[in-house]
C-alpha cells in the first residue's frame, strides 16, 4: 500500500458529524450501539458505544445543572479510569475545556498549572467522579445545551516551552479531529482494537490513540497506568492489533520476564514516537509485529503530523520521519520575524525551521499571549521549534531550535534541572546537565555539580534534594566536581560539548562496572511512565 493522502476536502465533506470529539461517540452508538467502545484492561470492565454515548448525555447535563458554561474550565488529576473518559467526553459536549494533569506532578507543580487555567473545578477523587456520573444518571430534568463549534476549545495539554516552565497549550475541537482523521487513516484505526496505556495527561493518550480510536469507530482497550507486564497481558488477552508507544515503554516491555511468553500475534502495526531510535531498535520491533511506522508528533499540533507508511522494510522507515499530509502542509522555513511574519519557504534540501499550517495548529497558550506569538505566525503558520530539511523521503531532522533532553520521550530542558540542584547553594557553586544515550530511557540526564571550597557533597545529598522534581527530570547520575573544575567555553558558561564528552567517559567505566543501564538503577529515578 502506499500512505492515504488526506485531505481538507474530504475530512469536510465525509466526516462532517465527527468535526465535534464527541460527535464520533454518537455517530458510532448510532451505527454500531452494541459493539465496544472501551475496554479498561486493568479492571475488566467495558463500555459500549450505546453506553458511552448515554453517559456522556446524562452527565454533560449534570454538568451543566451545576452551573458550568461553555468556556470553563475543568481539571483532573486521575488515572485513566472509564469514569474519567466519560467526564472529558461530557465537557466536550458542552464546550467545558478539560485538563487533564500529569499524576507525578509535586504540589507546587499542581498549584502552578492550576493557576494558569483557572478551572472551576479540580477532581483527583474517583469516587466523586462516580458519583457524579451517578446523580447524572437519575436526573432526567431538561437543560439548555450550548452550540459548541469546531474552533471552540476543548483540552488543554501541558507542553514545555522554550523557558522550561510548563505552557497550557488549547487544542480545539476542529484541531484534534482533524489530527484524528489523518493519524487513523496513515496507520489503518478503522474498525481496530488500539492500546492506550500512555498518560491521560499526554497528547499521546489522548488525541492520539484514545479520540482517534474513537474516530474511526475502533475500540480503545486501556490501562489506568502504564506497566509494562499488564501492557503484554492486554496484548494477548484482548487481541490487540496496533499499539503506539515511546521507545522506552517499547524496551522496558522487552525487558520484561514475561516477553518471551505472551502470545503477541495479534499485532499487525506497531508505532513508535518521540524520538530517534538505533537500527538495533528497529529490529527488535519487527519481532513484535511485521509492520512499524512512525512520525512526529507535537503537542501545539494536536498529535502526530508527519507520517510514514506502515512496512516491514527497515530501510524504508530508515529514511526519514515521514511526511506531511495535504490537510496539513509541511514546509521549511526561514526564522519567523520580529513582527510575527513567517519567514520565507525554503526549497528542498534546505535546512530551516519546521513549520506547519493548517486545522491542527492549536489555538494558543492559555493567558501567555506572548508565547503563542513566538510558536505561531500572523498567517497562521506554527514554528515547531525544530530544525530539518525535506526532500523526496520526507522530512530529516538537523537538529533542535530549542536544547532539551528528552529521557523516556519526556521534554526536560536542562536549566530546570541545573536551577533546582543550585538551589543547595550553601554547598553547590555551580551546575552542568547534559543528555546520554541509555539503553532503556533512549536519553538519560547525567548533572556535573561544582562543589563550594571547604564543604563536602556526596551524591546522596543531590539524590535526596532531586526528589521533589517530578520523577522524569532526575539525573540518573551525579558527577561532583572539585572547585573550580567544571569545564567553561570562551565566554566564561558551562562547555556543554567538553561536559557532553566527559559524560561520555563517565558512562563508558559505569558499562565497566555494570552499572549502567541495570532495572536496579533505572527505577530509581524514572521510576515508570505513567
Amino acid at each position: 500500500m502506499t500512505l492515504p493522502r488526506c485531505t481538507l476536502i474530504e475530512y469536510e465533506s465525509l466526516f462532517t458529524n465527527r468535526h465535534l470529539i464527541h460527535g464520533a461517540v454518537h455517530h458510532w452508538a448510532a451505527e454500531k450501539p452494541e459493539a465496544l467502545a472501551l475496554i479498561n484492561a486493568t479492571r475488566d470492565t467495558t463500555i459500549t458505544w450505546a453506553q458511552l454515548s448515554a453517559d456522556t448525555l446524562s452527565l454533560a447535563a449534570e454538568l451543566l445543572r451545576r452551573g458550568y458554561q461553555k468556556g470553563d474550565f475543568l481539571a483532573t488529576t486521575l488515572p485513566l479510569l472509564n469514569d474519567h473518559v466519560i467526564l472529558e467526553y461530557a465537557c466536550f459536549q458542552i464546550g467545558v475545556i478539560h485538563v487533564p494533569l500529569d499524576l507525578r506532578l509535586s504540589p507546587a507543580e499542581v498549584a502552578r498549572s492550576l493557576e494558569i487555567v483557572q478551572p472551576r473545578q479540580h477532581i483527583t477523587s474517583a469516587a466523586a467522579l462516580s458519583e457524579m456520573i451517578d446523580a447524572g444518571r437519575r436526573n432526567t430534568s431538561e437543560v439548555t445545551w450550548p452550540v459548541v463549534q469546531p474552533a471552540d476549545g476543548a483540552q488543554v495539554i501541558f507542553t514545555t516551552g522554550s523557558t522550561g516552565r510548563p505552557k497550557a497549550a488549547l487544542l480545539t475541537h476542529g484541531s484534534i479531529t482533524s489530527q484524528n482523521y489523518c493519524l487513523g487513516g496513515a496507520f489503518e484505526f478503522s474498525g481496530s482494537r488500539l492500546l492506550v496505556n500512555l498518560p491521560a495527561s499526554h497528547v499521546g493518550g489522548q488525541a492520539e490513540l484514545l479520540m482517534s480510536t474513537f474516530f474511526w469507530g475502533g475500540t480503545a482497550v486501556t490501562l489506568e497506568t502504564f506497566d509494562p507486564g499488564k501492557s503484554l497481558e492486554a496484548i494477548e488477552t484482548y487481541k490487540i492489533r496496533i499499539i503506539g508507544q515511546i521507545p522506552a515503554m517499547f524496551m522496558m516491555e522487552w525487558r520484561h520476564s514475561d516477553y518471551a511468553k505472551r502470545d503477541l500475534s495479534s499485532l499487525e502495526i506497531v508505532v513508535y514516537g518521540g524520538q530517534a531510535v538505533p537500527p538495533a531498535f528497529l529490529q527488535k520491533l519487527k519481532t513484535m509485529a511485521p509492520r512499524i511506522a512512525t512520525g512526529l508528533g507535537l503537542t501545539e499540533a494536536s498529535g502526530f503530523c508527519t507520517y510514514t507508511e506502515p512496512t516491514g522494510d527497515m530501510d524504508a522507515l530508515a529514511a526519514s520521519i515521514g511526511h506531511g499530509m495535504p490537510l496539513y502542509p509541511l514546509t521549511i522555513r526561514e526564522p519567523l520575524h520580529s513582527n510575527g511574519a513567517a519567514g520565507a519557504e525554503l526549497p528542498q534540501g534546505a535546512i530551516g525551521h519546521v513549520c506547519f499550517q493548517g486545522p491542527q495548529t492549536f489555538a494558543g497558550y492559555v493567558n501567555d499571549p506572548d508565547a503563542t506569538s513566538r510558536a505561531i505566525s500572523n498567517e497562521g503558520i506554527l514554528y515547531t521549534g525544530d530544525m530539518g530539511f525535506l526532500d523526496t523521503d520526507g522530512l530529516h531532522f538537523s537538529g533542535r531550535a530549542k536544547w532539551v533532553i528528552k529521557p523516556a520521550g519526556y521534554t526536560v530542558f536542562p536549566g530546570d534541572v541545573e536551577n533546582h540542584l543550585a538551589e543547595l547553594s550553601e554547598k553547590v557553586a555551580a551546575v552542568g546537565v547534559v543528555g546520554v544515550e541509555h539503553p532503556i530511557w533512549v536519553e538519560a540526564i547525567i548533572a556535573f555539580v561544582e562543589k563550594r571550597p571547604g564543604v563536602e557533597l556526596t551524591d546522596v545529598e543531590l539524590k535526596k534534594h532531586a526528589r521533589s522534581l517530578t520523577s522524569y527530570m532526575r539525573p540518573l547520575h551525579y558527577v561532583v566536581v572539585e572547585p573550580g573544575q567544571l569545564p567553561l567555553n570562551r565566554v566564561a558558561k558551562i562547555d556543554t560539548l567538553r561536559l557532553q564528552d566527559l559524560a561520555a567517559e563517565e558512562v563508558r567505566q559505569l558499562k565497566l562496572r555494570g552499572r549502567w543501564g541495570s532495572d536496579e538503577e533505572s527505577q530509581e529515578s524514572i521510576v515508570k511512565v505513567g
